[in-house]
């Protein structure tokens, strides 16, 4: 399972490559990162045309990971606060491209603002769901909870819930693996792009799973995993920006 490629490109804490151009900007607020292993050839028929599943020591994995977005703006412009402001749960792969570009792969995207939703729906095709959600914070404990609203399955859900620990002063290789993603891949109208993004170095904390009640993996085409996760992170966030697609070429689109 592998493409006529250029050598893939090194998993670094810190991004791999410049971002000259902003198309947007957000912040990634009071994440857990799920995370459990899986077999690239169930994964593989999932990822867009052009990429093949990205391993570590021969696994892929397959990723829950729940969040608040914090004022989503276009170019350098001041993020909206309402409309750009809210929470979600992403069910991701992890993909490679022939020119050696890692990146993740989104089944599915919960929001709870149905405007973004229609959005990146029609203008960017992306997997985005309209859904009831809330956040809550107690001392260490964050609970994410959510249901879908639109498109169906209407009524699919998830409930997570994480204690904070300490923070991890040396991320382990699979930790950097699972969370040092400088882009995304994307299929537009049927074409492959990849939209690269640029960040701060993530603050990863370890995390005690307390509850996870979940229905969104199977819902986004994987098999219900087996077991608990074999990786469970909390980082309070950063801030984000992401840059002008880019072809399979890696030139710029206009």
């Amino acid at each position: 399972m592998s493409l006529a490629a250029d050598p893939a490109e090194p998993i670094a804490p810190d991004p791999v490559r410049e971002v000259p151009d902003t198309l947007l900007t957000q912040s990634w607020l009071d994440l857990s990162f799920l995370h459990w292993a899986a077999d690239p050839a169930d994964v593989a028929p999932l990822l867009p045309a052009g990429t093949v599943p990205d391993t570590h020591d021969g696994l892929t994995y397959v990723g829950l990971v729940a969040f608040r977005m914090y004022r989503v703006g276009w170019f350098r412009m001041p993020g909206i606060p309402y409309l750009g402001t809210f929470p979600e749960t992403n069910v991701r792969l992890y993909s490679v491209d022939r020119h050696g570009r890692r990146g993740v792969v989104f089944r599915s995207l919960e929001a709870s603002r149905l405007l973004p939703v229609a959005f990146a729906r029609s203008a960017c095709r992306l997997p985005y769901m309209w859904a009831r959600m809330a956040i809550h914070r107690d001392a260490d404990t964050v609970s994410y909870t959510s249901s879908r609203r639109w498109p169906g399955p209407r009524g699919v859900r998830c409930r997570i819930e994480v204690r904070v620990g300490e923070r991890i002063e040396e991320p382990t290789a699979l930790e950097h693996f699972l969370t040092a993603r400088w882009g995304m891949h994307h299929a537009f109208f049927g074409r492959p792009v990849y939209l690269p993004n640029t960040h701060p170095r993530w603050p990863l904390h370890r995390a005690e799973l307390l509850h996870c009640e979940d229905e969104l993996v199977t819902a986004a085409g994987l098999p219900s995993p087996v077991g608990p996760p074999v990786s469970v992170l909390y980082s309070p966030g950063v801030p984000v920006r992401f840059g002008r697609p880019a072809r399979p070429g890696g030139l710029p689109t206009p």
